[in-house]
């Protein structure tokens, strides 16, 4: 690869910047707006009391697609997100149809969260005209669109702030209004039935929708095979009690009469024990949750025209990142069409078709990990894999299904038009673009018997893998820059060397140096360590996380571990954590391809001291690293 061509993929790498901290606020944060501020009266006209189990059983419709998405983004954390699943399970032209949906469906519901900013500015001012609380969404908006555009980094921490002050106050209004909840009005429980509990469950299954979309910042994490999943997990586990438990306080303090079909629920409960104060404080705390949805909404849908950009599914100047670091070209879009949205058309219907194409998202990308799996693609190795597979995700694709046909023909026929025209653009404009290979091919190969694929998935996927665990040669030349080494002069017994190194490498990575002695005295025997006379290489996997170390090692009068091996004079130590398995196999290769170096051997024998036997790795290394061309 020349450098042109290696600088200018540098500059369009997004920053790494966001924590597990981040991740739990990003997926907190898009689920915790109108689904708790707006529906509940709404729900609660559908099924009584029995809301607070409607809301539950959506929570558990969702369990599918967050494991699935937990699985993939671990696997391929790429922006994009669901379309970068979709395209690489299925191929480009459902690929561009997911990418099209995902965009679609994240942009109108934060346009929707702005304009329900204005509509609870009205709580604390009832003056402000349509016009004016229109002109409040757009105002946020553009805040919103400066602050994704100066750096993700900036973006995760206004959205700690936002939570943070969002589930304090809701805590208060659980804390406090608690003490007020009548039981009386919990009965009769479910006065429409069993059947209206299930069928409120699909009218609020929305509420938890935002929560995997943050899976498109998914190449901005920090260590993605851990934090992903987790803080998806935890915003999922917090949400869902949150829902519940301010359901239930909403429900045992407002009358029935009241609570029905209200627009401002958790404000009417705030009303009864803490007056206009009280009205006004939920009033706040509902802003900062639309404020919360729409910064989220607008981040991870800008991703989406990026990544299809990446892959010639849009003009390739979607793609292109700025400075600070973001995809400045695709936030600008997708926050024009967010104000055009919020000032022109009809919410309402919008809405509900992007409800229904965020079911059919969960649905393909559901199918996206059982193709993923069944392709049996070698570099396909997630992090995370989702439990009880494929059961859960047969019963997940079952469920979307029905709620999907349940949600009316307006819905349907809108999608259907939606997936009409997303493949007509990849036919007329993407298709003669590009080739691609994808999994269902693979998995098609393996029913038929016929080969037709090549290795251009799995190569694609290994590079992932690569900048996933960060692999790279940079990394290894630091570590050997940094690596301990051991000149040893006099010949010592196995046992005492064993020793000698367990204790210096415990005080390295911070391990348990008797495991350690314990794990390499059950390696010295292993005639497989010697990879040529007189050179060695000991490689242990050990228990924790984040762990890797390399030690280097010279004798001169040799290392004798059996009768069986020659004399060691130079040993490589490599030390990893399981999470680092990438690393550790290509750090391993790169030093058995040192040690082929002409003379290696006899030039470690014969160095001065430690600084020269580091040079020689490096000059050895800097001979087998390829040369750049112009």
């Amino acid at each position: 690869m020349n450098v042109l061509r290696k600088n200018k993929e540098k500059k369009e790498e997004l920053k790494k910047d966001l924590g597990l901290f981040d991740i739990f606020c990003i997926a907190s944060g898009a689920m915790i707006s109108s689904g708790l501020f707006i529906l509940p009266g709404l729900a609660y006209a559908k099924t009584g009391p029995a809301v607070i189990v409607a809301y539950f059983v959506a929570s558990l419709l969702v369990i599918p697609a967050m494991l699935s998405k937990a699985e993939l983004a671990t696997a391929m954390p790429k922006a994009g997100g669901t379309y970068f699943y979709i395209d690489r399970s299925m191929g480009p032209g459902m690929g561009t149809i997911g990418g099209f949906a995902a965009w679609f469906s994240l942009a109108l519901k934060s346009a929707f969260a702005l304009l329900g900013i204005g509509a609870f500015a009205l709580l604390l001012n009832p003056g402000f005209t349509e016009i004016q609380i229109k002109l409040i969404a757009v105002l946020f908006c553009i805040i919103f669109t400066i602050v994704n555009l100066i750096g993700v980094k900036h973006t995760g921490r206004i959205q700690i702030f936002l939570v943070a002050g969002l589930l304090s106050l809701l805590a208060f209004y659980i804390i406090v209004g608690i003490f007020h909840v009548e039981l009386s009005k919990f009965t009769p429980f479910a006065p429409l039935g069993l059947s209206s509990i299930f069928a409120t469950a699909g009218f609020v299954f929305i509420s938890y929708g935002g929560l995997t979309k943050v899976c498109s910042v998914a190449e901005e994490c920090k260590d993605p095979g851990r934090t992903l999943p987790l803080g998806m997990f935890l915003a999922w586990a917090v949400v869902s009690l949150l829902y519940a438990m301010v359901i239930f306080v909403t429900v045992g303090i407002v009358e029935p009469s009241q609570l029905q079909n209200s627009l401002t629920p958790i404000s009417l409960g705030a009303g009864v024990f803490m007056g206009k104060i009280g009205v006004a404080i939920m009033a706040i705390a509902a802003i900062l949750a639309f404020i919360s949805t729409a910064n989220a909404g607008l981040l991870a849908a800008s991703r989406n025209p990026m990544a299809m950009g990446k892959d010639d599914l849009l003009p390739r100047f979607f793609a292109r990142v700025s400075k600070y670091g973001t995809p400045n070209f695709s936030i600008l879009f997708t926050s024009i069409f967010m104000i055009f949205v919020i000032l022109f058309l009809d919410l309402e219907g919008l809405v509900k078709t992007a409800s229904a194409m965020k079911l059919l998202l969960f649905m393909f990308v559901t199918l996206s990990v059982i193709i993923m799996r069944e392709s049996k693609i070698r570099h396909y190795q997630p992090k995370f894999r989702s439990r009880f597979y494929p059961w859960i995700h047969i019963v997940g694709i079952a469920g979307y299904g029905i709620i999907i046909f349940e949600m009316g023909i307006v819905p349907l026929l809108t999608m259907g038009i939606f997936i009409i025209f997303g493949l007509c653009w990849y036919l007329i404009y993407a298709r003669p673009k590009i080739k691609r290979e994808y999994a269902l091919l693979h998995v098609i190969e393996r029913i038929t018997g016929i080969e037709s694929t090549g290795y251009l998935i799995d190569e694609e996927l290994r590079e992932i893998l690569i900048e996933r665990d960060d692999v790279t040669e940079k990394r290894f030349e630091e570590i050997i820059k940094k690596c301990l080494i051991l000149d040893i002069d006099k010949m010592l017994p196995p046992d005492e060397f064993t020793r000698l190194l367990a204790h210096k490498l415990a005080e390295e990575i911070d391990a348990d140096e008797e495991e350690l002695c314990k794990s390499f005295m059950k390696r010295e025997k292993d005639s497989n360590m010697v990879i040529y006379p007189g050179i060695a290489i000991f490689s242990l996997i050990i228990k924790g996380r984040n762990k890797f170390d390399i030690i280097l090692v010279r004798n001169k009068k040799g290392i004798i571990f059996s009768d069986d091996m020659p004399p060691i004079h130079a040993l490589f130590v490599i030390v990893s954590s399981p999470d680092q398995q990438s690393f550790y196999f290509h750090s391993l290769m790169w030093l058995v391809q040192i040690s082929e170096d002409k003379n290696f051997e006899e030039r470690w024998l014969n160095a001065r001291n430690r600084k020269e036997l580091r040079n020689i790795i490096l000059s050895s290394w800097e001979n087998l690293k390829p040369k750049d061309t112009i």
